[in-house]
């Protein structure tokens, strides 16, 4: 099992400038490559200073001329908001400027709140079928002389300019839950991203579940990989868990209410919830982020990750945005990649062999 960080900006209070939580997002990524990560992933965000990416391939070249050799990945571009055309030369060009770094991963979107800014009255069952019709296309182009006629898009025969560094372009993964998005990626030869959030370990079987099953249903000699993404926080010191956990219960009540978009939104952030209202929230408390996070001691992470990888993840990323502190952020990667990261070193080389 490989892996990764996954990070943004994320801005938690005013005083907070975005020159220097860029300085700080920076600092993590060459403190994952440095340590022997094997990808970072960004995404794909608007208007929201909760997680702050505008536009991932800026972000990844950006990344790309300031580390050494580490992949780069969309995690991820939000489908319904690029044109075919658009994505595939963007991605292209990024894919040469990084050098054959670039992995692509894509998904629906998960936000009303970003549906209603940037493709009013679209829901997402429509944004899944501009997926579906998106990334076939993107292919397309990628190869030249493509003409597409579909529900969503049409236009006459087009090149991506320039083409991808990669063979056959960048791989692409994409983001499922149901059932139907794990077999289009199968169909599609795509690799598969998923996140359990904060449920507990039961989703964790259910989503690989759903890929393999996609597999021997299209294609049980696929070569598609599967990634797990879940926040992480890693100490031997019980008093730092507790807080650690206290601040997962309050990310994803946030979180939550970004999801449902009702409560007010003021210069980009949203009305902060009361300790009442925090404390009204069963679903989010500390305790059952403690019990179903990746999180806990050296021993217990190590433990939980030997798991996943027995359960067949290829992949597992490191979620590290939390509105947590900087320094408890680096403190947790740092202690991650010298301590967890190498009861896996092993099988890691033996991988990148193959």
């Amino acid at each position: 099992m490989k892996f990764s960080l996954f990070a943004h900006m994320e801005k938690t209070s005013p005083s907070q400038s975005y020159k220097d939580l860029h300085d700080e997002f920076l600092s993590i990524c060459k403190l994952a490559e440095d340590g022997g990560m094997h990808a970072i992933w960004t995404g794909e965000h608007h208007c929201m200073d909760f997680t702050i990416a505008p536009n991932p391939f800026i972000t990844i070249v950006d990344l790309a001329n300031k580390l050494k050799s580490i992949r780069l990945g969309t995690g991820t571009v939000i489908a319904p908001f690029w044109h075919p055309i658009k994505l595939a030369g963007e991605s292209a060009m990024t894919d040469i400027i990084t050098s054959g770094r670039l992995e692509m991963g894509i998904a629906r979107g998960a936000y009303s709140f970003e549906y209603e800014r940037l493709m009013p009255e679209m829901d997402a069952w429509e944004a899944g079928q501009r997926l579906r019709e998106i990334i076939p296309a993107v292919r397309q182009l990628w190869k030249g002389d493509y003409t597409h006629k579909g529900e969503f898009y049409s236009f006459p025969k087009s090149t991506s300019t320039p083409k991808p560094f990669q063979v056959d372009g960048p791989p692409i993964w994409i983001a499922a839950r149901d059932p139907n998005s794990h077999e289009f990626a199968i169909q599609n030869h795509c690799n598969v991203q998923v996140t359990p959030l904060w449920q507990e370990y039961k989703e964790i079987q259910n989503l690989i579940n759903k890929f393999d099953n996609a597999k021997k249903k299209y294609d049980s000699e696929s070569q598609s990989k599967i990634m797990l993404l879940q926040h992480t926080f890693v100490s031997d010191d019980a008093n730092e868990l507790d807080h650690a956990a206290k601040k997962f219960s309050e990310f994803y009540a946030h979180f939550g209410e970004w999801f449902q978009n009702k409560r007010p939104i003021t210069q980009a952030s949203i009305k902060k919830l009361s300790q009442k209202e925090l404390a009204s929230l069963d679903m989010y408390a500390p305790a059952i982020m403690r019990e179903n996070l990746l999180m806990g001691t050296t021993d217990q992470v190590i433990e939980r990750l030997k798991k996943y990888e027995k359960l067949g993840y290829d992949e597992f990323s490191y979620w590290i945005d939390s509105g947590m502190s900087y320094d408890m952020k680096v403190a947790s990667l740092e202690h991650f990649i010298k301590k967890v990261i190498p009861a896996f070193q092993s099988q890691i080389e033996q991988y990148e062999t193959e």
